[in-house]
């Protein structure tokens, strides 16, 4: 038998089975494109035009072609490696139905899920829908609780059926015209179908999708299953060979004189080492604190900043008795990485939080670790479990001891979800923690992290108005509730007068926006509630998470050898303002009016008045403002991969290293901040 021609191998069954099956999910991926495309236009419409709007399905083609490039080789292989008999028996066109159904049902599932994914975040697939992965049960079991799964999934499956039969005489008659083609034809039909695939992977990649323009229109143009799996690769960012440099000598001049203090001074001559011994004025005060990271809990959110839903009546009376920080920001948009500011107090750089860098995430000058070496128990107080986003590894690596659900009787749980204990139970944590120490007469230092404001947002029955599982209102109001009770309880204890609560949230409810960093949807509030201790005013200073440990050491008039990259903000500065705002891709600068952006591709821009009408422009490596972003960054990164972050204990002449994390670094260079 000759060998068949190109032409007559892509006439043999399997490329003609394939053909079919592709065309399909080319469909749906089209589909997909124009169900989100839709649901999305009140994000993008009076923001750009509609050659731009129509240009999302060209280019969305180009990635949907570049998914079905890759996916062409496993499916193409196993249709290949099909024995010739077992395409000739009488059942093979059922087994083909059900094998076409079973694929298309798939497909229509990822799309489903991409939809609800868009939905929470406002992009496809991307580095998060990779990192959930880890954890497959607290994810599995919140979509179990957020949505109708049997409905759902038996009408997709109505759907991969309709699907199926629509193209059953095409299937039917590739399967009896398609040419039967022997081992060393077969062989040489994948070859062919490696061409587009290798072509694919030189001229397409993830950073094709350039940075800047309208955000909701470049995430549309893309493809979910091609950005999934590209995130697996680029889920850690080196940032000297992605992101703009300076001098290292212009970066170390602008970052000391950005964090200088009149309290501090440098205590090394390396430019690079930003440790300085911190010497706050006055007696130092053994206050108890107790600070409580609220998941997902925007400013927005607050009567008291323009929300006529009345949610948060008692964070709204608390904003009056506090010292309340308006003008607030996170730095990131996932739970480690407010984790990871409010901690160490870092900028939030490309790639993985430290929180989550496994090998990595020890060993450093947490606000934990200095309040432990003043005589502090630091605890870690967790409503869900604490291996969750490596968190167990993280703080206890870092000078805190953990209470998570895991520790926690469940007759002392009156509620809990997929994400972990209902925040009234986690309260109730913090109140036995705290009465415990009390008793041996030792000061503590506690750092909540909230669960209930999260999907399902289910919490326990007769507490609030809103029936639980009902959405986010009913959540925030549950967590403005839980606060209230929490606080009520506190004020009957003997350690209430001389403890300090700092209330903030880890991040907004939602991240995304037509830009790539939009300011506002990092906006947070901040609390610092001290009858007694402090005095009770509004701040309008611009802030964000990165100065909270080096305020609550201030406070305390604790005197600290420090790595913070944030600022006391209770003392007199001259720096310049800033807040440091990022995702895992894109690192900012804002300074209360405009915006400095890097990006990977050594891409820079600026967006002026990046609160209001937030225009872009071009900006070169001399515009101040990006000259001090980029410091931050590239400073953040050498001091990561030189250890020059390792907490030094008050009175030691060299940090304290962790010799296991750098031996680990040792053979992980591409783990950078």
């Amino acid at each position: 038998m000759h060998s068949l021609s190109f032409s007559q191998r892509l006439t043999s069954r399997p490329i003609l089975i394939l053909r079919h099956l592709l065309l399909v999910w080319l469909a749906i991926f089209t589909i997909t494109r124009f169900v989100l495309f839709f649901a999305s236009m009140r994000d993008w419409i009076g923001h750009t035009d509609v050659a731009a709007a129509g240009l999302v399905f060209l280019r969305g083609l180009v990635f949907d072609l570049g998914f079905l490039a890759y996916a062409a080789i496993p499916m193409g292989l196993m249709l290949l490696l099909v024995p010739t008999k077992a395409w000739d028996h009488r059942h093979a066109p059922i087994v083909l139905k059900a094998v076409t159904a079973i694929s298309i049902f798939l497909m229509l599932f990822f799309a489903t899920s991409e939809w609800f994914f868009w939905d929470e975040f406002g992009a496809r697939f991307n580095f998060i829908a990779v990192d959930y992965l880890v954890y497959s049960e607290e994810v599995i079991s919140n979509i179990r609780e957020s949505y109708p799964l049997a409905p759902i999934l038996s009408a997709l499956a109505v759907l991969a059926v309709m699907f199926t039969l629509f193209i059953q005489n095409s299937l039917t008659h590739s399967l009896q015209s398609g040419r039967t083609t022997t081992v060393r034809d077969k062989m040489s039909t994948f070859a062919v179908l490696l061409v587009p695939a290798i072509a694919s992977f030189a001229l397409l990649n993830q950073d094709s999708q350039e940075s800047g323009g309208n955000t909701y229109l470049r995430e549309l143009s893309g493809n979910g299953p091609y950005q999934f799996f590209s995130a697996f690769r680029n889920n850690t960012l080196d940032y000297d060979q992605f992101y703009a440099n300076l001098d290292s000598h212009i970066t170390a001049g602008i970052l000391r004189r950005e964090i200088r203090e009149s309290d501090a001074t440098f205590t090394t001559d390396n430019n690079m080492d930003i440790h300085r011994q911190i010497d706050n004025p006055g007696k130092p005060a053994k206050h108890n604190v107790v600070l409580v990271t609220i998941e997902s809990f925007s400013a927005k959110y607050m009567g008291s900043f323009g929300d006529k839903r009345a949610l948060t009546p008692n964070l709204d009376a608390l904003r009056q008795q506090s010292l309340f920080f308006n003008n607030f920001y996170a730095t990131g948009t996932r739970t480690d990485r407010g984790l990871e500011a409010v901690t160490l107090s870092v900028p939030p750089t490309p790639g993985r939080s430290i929180v989550k860098r496994i090998g990595h995430e020890s060993g450093y000058g947490s606000l934990g670790q200095q309040l432990t070496a003043q005589g502090y128990d630091s605890v870690f107080v967790y409503g869900g479990r604490g291996y969750f986003d490596n968190m167990n590894a993280f703080f206890s690596g870092n000078g805190y001891r953990i209470v998570d659900q895991s520790s926690v009787p469940e007759s002392d749980m009156h509620f809990k979800n997929a994400w972990g204990m209902a925040d009234e139970d986690l309260y109730t944590q913090a109140i036995k923690v705290a009465d415990a120490d009390f008793q041996k007469q030792q000061p503590f230092f506690m750092h909540l992290m909230t669960t209930s404001n999260h999907r399902p947002y289910t919490y326990p029955d007769g507490r609030i108005d809103i029936k639980s599982g009902k959405g986010r209102d009913g959540a925030v109001k549950y967590t403005d509730y839980a606060i209230g009770q929490f606080l009520a309880e506190a004020k009957t204890k003997p350690w209430f007068n001389n403890t300090i609560f700092v209330f903030l949230a880890d991040h907004c409810a939602g991240s995304a926006g037509k830009e790539d960093l939009p300011v506002d949807n990092y906006h947070i509030p901040l609390w610092i509630y001290a009858p007694g201790i402090v005095d009770a005013r509004e701040s309008s200073q611009l802030a964000s998470q990165i100065d909270v440990a080096p305020t609550v050491l201030g406070l305390l008039n604790l005197d600290y050898v420090s790595t913070f990259y944030g600022r006391n903000l209770l003392q007199q500065n001259d720096a310049p303002n800033r807040v440091l705002i990022g995702n895992y891709q894109h690192l900012g600068l804002f300074d209360g009016k405009d915006l400095a952006i890097l990006s990977p591709g050594k891409a820079i821009r600026k967006h002026l008045d990046a609160l209001g009408e937030s225009r872009e422009t071009v900006a070169g490596h001399d515009d101040p403002l990006i000259m001090r972003a980029i410091s931050y960054y590239q400073s953040a990164s050498t001091a990561y991969k030189e250890n020059l972050l390792a907490w030094q204990a008050p009175g030691r002449e060299h940090p304290v290293v962790d010799h296991k994390s750098i031996s680990h670094k040792k053979q992980d260079d591409a783990h950078v901040l």
